[in-house]
């Protein structure tokens, strides 16, 4: 399933990766590892998920990596809203959870259109 042409979601979730680890870092550097662990775990498995997406054996399988996805970007919604809402961290810039929306929006598409065809 595997195409060389440049896949949007794929570049978006890197990307949000990148910014993933940066605020892990900031919580990090405040001592609070545990907090730190769980969103960049939460945060980075959901593009690695959908990279492996690109080589699913089936079209089940496809679907499958999404919803995994899925499931991590709203575990990572969670821990975000736990930061912004709690003194004890920092909270996340806007455009990290503007971010994260539109990539739940972007998969739940991907889900529905693949369960479609």
């Amino acid at each position: 399933m595997r195409s060389d042409k440049e896949n949007l979601i794929v570049k978006l979730t890197f990307e949000f990766s990148l910014e993933i680890i940066k605020f892990s870092e900031e919580i990090r550097a405040l001592h609070r590892y545990e907090m730190a662990s769980q969103v960049f775990r939460s945060g980075t498995s959901i593009g690695a998920n959908i990279r492996e997406a690109q080589n699913a054996e089936s079209k089940a399988d496809f679907i499958h990596k999404f919803k995994i996805s899925a499931k991590e970007a709203d575990e990572l919604e969670y821990w975000l809203l736990l930061c912004e809402q709690s003194e004890f961290y920092p909270s996340p810039k806007k455009k990290l959870l503007t971010d994260l929306k539109t990539i739940i929006k972007i998969i739940s598409k991907i889900i529905a259109s693949s369960k479609k065809k």
